[in-house]
């Protein structure tokens, strides 16, 4: 049977979620906790990758296992055996044609900005600003970027050239919560390093560094090279993957028929970020 499941993480002390060869993914100890469980080789599929220091509380992957476990028992097994920095949220049994990575319609990322500099807990899991920001040019600027764009001036340049760099971003807020700003991005995907790169470019904004003039610039110039922003990983969360009521059918196959094969949407870990 195949099986969805929602997991949260503190991404700190990985090397991503990926499998890494010379460090520790957490893909990697993910699977090995369900090898145990399952007893034999086991291979979970995300919705995404996330990189180095990305934290999530609702990634998403599946697996395909066997059904005299239940789903709950999944779950008790799973969080017993993970590290407490990993930590399975829900179980549930899907249909075959249900894919983490294909079947998603939508993500929600924030990143997380402090103006707090001597609090020992903001490291690493937010963003230290040390200049002023003038929020409502902040605002300003997310009205530029939401909609259907193409964000290659916003991605990373190992991307595969033959990746589509078009993307629709649904909405974009910029909340202050005390000497926090945090950055809420929702869209139908994101490129490597999008939401990262967007972050520092409205930050840039806020603290005068560019204009709003130059931000528009630098997203309709379509040129990798054009953006020199990226803000660091660790204030970036990956916050909730979507799915359609009726699941797509949408098999890796039809992706393939598509032209979405997973050799060219690689980079869509929805973030890698």
């Amino acid at each position: 049977m195949r099986y969805k499941v929602t997991v949260a993480y503190d991404g700190h002390r990985y090397a991503g979620f990926q499998k890494q060869i010379n460090s520790k993914g957490i893909q990697s100890v993910i699977e090995e906790a369900l090898e145990k469980v399952i007893h034999q080789p086991a291979a979970i599929t995300a919705a995404g990758r996330t990189d180095a220091g990305v934290h999530a509380l609702g990634q998403v992957f599946h697996f395909d296992g066997p059904d005299n476990i239940s789903e709950y028992g999944y779950y008790m097994a799973l969080n017993t055996l993970l590290p407490k920095d990993i930590r399975i949220q829900k179980v549930e049994q899907v249909p075959d044609r249900f894919h983490a990575r294909f079947s998603a319609c939508s993500k929600h990322y924030e990143y997380v900005i402090t103006t707090e500099r001597d609090n020992p807990f903001t490291e690493p899991y937010k963003t230290y600003v040390y200049r002023p920001m003038d929020l409502e040019k902040m605002r300003q600027g997310t009205k530029i970027l939401e909609g259907t764009h193409d964000f290659t001036s916003f991605c990373n340049a190992q991307i595969d050239p033959r990746k589509p760099r078009v993307k629709t971003i649904t909405s974009i807020e910029v909340k202050e919560e005390g000497k926090d700003v945090r950055l809420v991005f929702k869209g139908n995907g994101f490129l490597r390093y999008q939401v990262r790169m967007m972050s520092a470019a409205l930050i840039a904004v806020g603290t005068g560094q560019i204009d709003l003039a130059e931000l528009k610039r630098i997203l309709k110039a379509k040129d990798k090279n054009a953006c020199r922003f990226n803000a660091p990983a660790k204030g970036l969360y990956l916050i909730e993957v979507g799915y359609p009521e009726e699941l797509p059918k949408l098999t890796l196959d039809l992706a393939k028929a598509m032209g979405v094969d997973k050799e060219n949407d690689e980079a869509d870990h929805q973030e890698h970020q």
